[in-house]
C-alpha cells in the first residue's frame, strides 16, 4: 500500500462512521462562526473588493458570495468566500495542526451545496471529513512545514477542501483519488504573506479553494494523477524537505479534529493570543504611565513574522504581538475595533507596543505545539509584574460559553450590518438540518 492509498483509505474509514452529536453539533457551530466572520470579512475589504468588482466585472450567477450582496458564477463565489472568510484573520483553526481549518473547506462547500440542491446537515457531514483529513496531513507535516515557508491553510487546505466536497457530492473512489491527486499538485501556500504589511494572507485561503475546486472537476473528467502523489518526491517531501514523513493516525488522540479547533476571541493572529490574555490580567496590577517596558517570552516559531513594532496598517497589526499585547493592556479586550484602521493609528497604543519586546524562550518552544504559551512581564520604576497563560479563552481546553459564542456571532454580524432578524434567522436555521444550503444562504 502506497502513502496516497493508506491515507484515503484511513479519511474513508471515517466517513464510514457514525459521526457523534457532539461533533454535529461543533461543525454547525463552525459554520455559524465561518458565515459571520466571512460577511464581517466582506465589508472590512469593501473598499478592496469595489475595486475587484470594477476591474474584474465578475459574471453574475446562481452562487452566493456571501456577505457581498451578490450573486455570482460559481468560481467567482468560490474564490471571494475564501478570500473574505480569511480576511479578519478571525476564523477557526487548531494550534497543533498549525493550520486554518473551516474557511477554505466551507468556502468551497457552500456554492457548490447550492449548485446540487445540498442540505445543511449532509455539508457538515462532509466538513467534517474535510477537517479530519486537513487536519490529519497538516499534523504530520508539522512543525518542519512551516519553518520552510509554507502556509498549511494553503497546501493541506487545498486537499480537505477537494476531499470533503468529493464526499459531499458523491464521487466514486476513483473520481475521489484523482480529485485528491490534482490538490497534491495544485496545493501552495506562502507564509511570507505575513510580514511587512502584506495584505495577501486572505489570498492563500481563496486560492485554496479554487484550486480545490479545479481539483474535482478534473478528478470528475477522468483526468490521471500519480497512482501516490504523497509518497516519493511528491506532496510529503515538497512539502518537509524528506521522504520518511509520519503519517499521523485519524482521530488523533481518540477525538476527531473539528473539536480540536478554536474559536478566536481575539481579532488577531492566534500566535498573539497568550500574550494578549496575559497583557489583559495584569493591566488591573499596573497603570498605563508606569510601564517601562513589556517582554513577551513565547515558543519559537512565533516569534519571527509577529515581533515587529512598526505598524503600517490592520494586517500588520494583526501578526503583531507587541501590538496586540499593547491593545490588550490598554483596552482590556482586541477584538474588530481594536485593529481598525483608526485605532492602529492611535499614538497611545503605538507608543506602547514599541516598548514590547518579544523573546523566543527554550522552555516554552520544547512544550509546542501541544502547548502554544506566553509569559508577559511588564517592568516598572517599582518592579516587574508577570502572566503565564497557556490556553487562551476560546481553545478547546478553555472554549467561549454559549453566551460568549452568541455575543460574538451577533457582534460580527452587526459589523458586517446584517439585520438582526436575519442574522437570528440564519443562526437558528443551521439547527435546520434538513433545509438546504442554497436557503440559507440565500438570506445574507
Amino acid at each position: 500500500m502506497n502513502r496516497s492509498t493508506e491515507f484515503l483509505e484511513a479519511i474513508n474509514a471515517v466517513r464510514e462512521l457514525q459521526i457523534p452529536e457532539p461533533v454535529m453539533a461543533r461543525a454547525r457551530r463552525s459554520l455559524q462562526d465561518y458565515l459571520a466572520v466571512t460577511c464581517a470579512g466582506a465589508v472590512f475589504q469593501r473598499s478592496k473588493l469595489e475595486k475587484y468588482f470594477a476591474f474584474a466585472q465578475p459574471e453574475p450567477g446562481a452562487f452566493k458570495a456571501i456577505g457581498t450582496g451578490k450573486d455570482l458564477v460559481l468560481k467567482e463565489a468560490v474564490f471571494l468566500n475564501g478570500l473574505n472568510g480569511h480576511a479578519l484573520d478571525f476564523d477557526d483553526g487548531t494550534n497543533s495542526g498549525i493550520i486554518h481549518l473551516g474557511s477554505p473547506i466551507f468556502s468551497l462547500l457552500i456554492p457548490l451545496a447550492q449548485r446540487y440542491g445540498i442540505t445543511i446537515d449532509e455539508l457538515l457531514r462532509a466538513a467534517i471529513v474535510g477537517y479530519e483529513a486537513s487536519y490529519t496531513m497538516a499534523v504530520s507535516i508539522q512543525p518542519e512545514h512551516k519553518a520552510m515557508g509554507y502556509h498549511a491553510t494553503g497546501t493541506c487546505g487545498t486537499l480537505g477542501a477537494a476531499l470533503a466536497a468529493s464526499y459531499m457530492l458523491g464521487f466514486s473512489g476513483e473520481e475521489r483519488f484523482q480529485a485528491f491527486a490534482a490538490a497534491c499538485v495544485a496545493a501552495s501556500g506562502m507564509l511570507k504573506v505575513l510580514d511587512d504589511g502584506s495584505e495577501l494572507k486572505p489570498y492563500n485561503v481563496a486560492k485554496t479553494s479554487l484550486l480545490a475546486l479545479t481539483a474535482l472537476q478534473l478528478g470528475k473528467a477522468g483526468f490521471q494523477g500519480h497512482p501516490d502523489p504523497l509518497g516519493g518526491r511528491g506532496f510529503l517531501k515538497m512539502m518537509t524537505g524528506r521522504e520518511n514523513v509520519e503519517l499521523k493516525p485519524v482521530l488523533l488522540g481518540g477525538s476527531w479534529a473539528i473539536m480540536k479547533s478554536y474559536t478566536k476571541p481575539y481579532a488577531s493572529c492566534r500566535y498573539t493570543h497568550p500574550a494578549v490574555e496575559a497583557a489583559i490580567c495584569l493591566r488591573e496590577k499596573v497603570k498605563p504611565a508606569e510601564v517601562r517596558e513589556i517582554e513577551v517570552r513565547t515558543y519559537d516559531l512565533a516569534v519571527a513574522g509577529h515581533d515587529h513594532t512598526e505598524i503600517p496598517g490592520s494586517y500588520s497589526a494583526k501578526m503583531s504581538i507587541p501590538y496586540a499585547t499593547a491593545v490588550g493592556f490598554l483596552c482590556g479586550k482586541a477584538g474588530l475595533q481594536e485593529f481598525s484602521e483608526q485605532s492602529v493609528k492611535d499614538a497611545e497604543i503605538l507608543a506602547l507596543t514599541r516598548k514590547v519586546r518579544v523573546l523566543a524562550d527554550a522552555a516554552l518552544s520544547a512544550v509546542f505545539p501541544e502547548i502554544q504559551a506566553a509569559v508577559v512581564t511588564i517592568r516598572t520604576p517599582d518592579g516587574e509584574y508577570s502572566e503565564r497563560v497557556d490556553y487562551p479563552k476560546g481553545e478547546p481546553e478553555n472554549p467561549l460559553s454559549d453566551g460568549e459564542f452568541r455575543a460574538r456571532y451577533d457582534g460580527l454580524m452587526a459589523c458586517a450590518g446584517v439585520d438582526p432578524q436575519v442574522s437570528a434567522e440564519v443562526f437558528a436555521s443551521v439547527y435546520s438540518g434538513n433545509e438546504t444550503v442554497s436557503k440559507l444562504v440565500k438570506r445574507l
